[in-house]
């Protein structure tokens, strides 16, 4: 079958070679985009006085009998025609002959695979904003249960200061927010047309490129063919926000799989959304989650690669750039994925408030506020600390807790520890002072919540 570029060619195409420049196998998800940019351009040449008013009508009829042939599956991909470009192009043809080869007058597979993924990308953003807010109203849906939960907060994994279960749910929504803002910036500079750009030097016609823009959607135009043809910055930004959103989800995703364990038993998974080992039978392993983690890795690898295969190109368009979308569909799929088994897998968990309460007043968390006590008697932190740090290892050199060392014992450290000291020193004491705003006083979370609650809905 001959090329829609064959003419300058004396010889065919090596198969081998065929094959390994193809992209029909991984461009072909595009046919939506194609026909729908392919219709809009059919109607800019009418406009442009390039096509009769009855052969674009002709046109735009055989783009959407195409349309309804790929939407059943009964449209046959070729992959000798190499994209799907092509494809719907020669099936074009095939159904309404010649005029059919009017249709790529003025317009290069250069600037429509940039429109193709400009118009696919912009579908994607909005798909992956509503799949981070789903997220995130699971998470809010199990802080507005969990305001006066004490859990211990971790630094260095290890237990540092009282802080209560939906303050630490709390922060993967604002994580999760700022993905959003980062997906909607993306978004904004998707939303520039290429179409016109031709190859790389423009269209020859005079094609009102503002109104094909509008009748495509999108906001502006792209000032510079050169760039136009040229600029994967697009898919690059989804990719580089995709891996961000990735690592946050990875992260809580950590914590819960480390809450899972019997040395933690902060939660359970409930039976749906864990496994079981093959050998061991006692085993419940909470695999969703592990793989959430997982597949950061792979939204990391797909950033790395389209960077690499994008360094040191010269202007302007080059086939290495064909390989931008194997690693960018794989991140869009893993990212929906992720975030489609998320919301329910929060549903689902139980957490074992008990154990993360009693876990909050251990391993002297309150020392903190022994030292703020001291502060507000009108020692400085840095004496107040010196001191509490001489107190905790008084504490552990005799197996006791903070509260439970006799308050003649504390006046030995200092004569400013009063009659009131126990009272500073327990975990509701110690939440109920982080009452500023982003503390974690349950009072301060629940304005978080309400806050959050409004981001989420915005």
């Amino acid at each position: 079958m001959s090329k829609t570029w064959g003419g300058r060619f004396t010889q065919s195409a090596d198969p081998t070679a065929e094959r390994f420049t193809g992209s029909l196998a991984f461009d072909q998800r595009l046919w939506p985009h194609d026909i729908t940019g392919s219709i809009a351009w059919a109607r800019a040449l009418a406009r442009a006085g390039l096509l009769t008013a009855a052969e674009a009508e002709t046109l735009v009829k055989g783009l959407e009998a195409v349309r309804v042939e790929l939407e059943a599956g009964t449209f046959r991909f070729r992959a000798e025609l190499e994209d799907i470009h092509t494809n719907v192009e020669r099936r074009l043809v095939e159904l309404v002959g010649d005029v059919g080869g009017k249709l790529h007058t003025g317009r290069s597979r250069n600037d429509q695979i940039a429109l193709d993924e400009r118009l696919y990308l912009k579908d994607v953003v909005a798909a992956t904003q509503a799949g981070l807010r789903g997220a995130q109203e699971a998470l809010l849906a199990r802080a507005a249960e969990t305001v006066d939960a004490p859990m211990p907060g971790y630094t260095h994994l290890q237990r540092a200061q009282p802080v209560v279960l939906a303050h630490h749910l709390l922060a993967y929504v604002f994580m999760l927010q700022r993905d959003r803002e980062r997906f909607a910036d993306c978004g904004r500079r998707v939303d520039v047309m290429p179409l016109g750009a031709a190859a790389l030097a423009g269209t020859a016609f005079p094609v009102d490129r503002e109104a094909l823009a509008r009748e495509l959607g999108f906001a502006s135009v792209t000032l510079n063919s050169l760039d136009a043809v040229s600029d994967r910055d697009y898919v690059l930004e989804y990719l580089a926000a995709a891996a961000v959103a990735g690592m946050h989800l990875s992260r809580l995703a950590a914590d819960l799989s480390l809450w899972a364990t019997a040395e933690f038993a902060f939660v359970e998974f409930a039976d749906a959304w864990a496994t079981g080992s093959s050998i061991m039978p006692q085993k419940k392993n909470p695999d969703v989650a592990e793989l959430i983690r997982g597949k950061s890795g792979r939204l990391y690898g797909n950033l790395v690669a389209v960077l690499t295969a994008m360094k040191g190109l010269p202007l302007s368009y080059n086939s290495d750039m064909q390989e931008d979308k194997e690693p960018l569909f794989d991140s869009i799929d893993t990212l929906l994925a992720v975030l489609g088994v998320l919301p329910p897998m929060l549903a689902s968990l139980t957490f074992r408030t008990d154990r993360m309460r009693a876990a909050a007043g251990e391993n002297f968390a309150t020392a903190t506020d022994l030292a703020d006590y001291l502060v507000r008697k009108g020692l400085p932190f840095r004496q107040a600390h010196e001191i509490v740090g001489r107190v905790v290892r008084h504490a552990v050199e005799r197996t006791l807790g903070l509260e439970q060392i006799p308050l003649a014992d504390l006046r030995r450290f200092s004569e400013l520890i009063g009659s009131d000291v126990h009272q500073a020193l327990t975990v509701e004491a110690s939440l109920r002072a982080r009452a500023v705003t982003g503390g974690t006083a349950p009072e301060a979370v629940r304005r978080a919540l309400a806050q959050a609650r409004e981001l989420v809905r915005a």
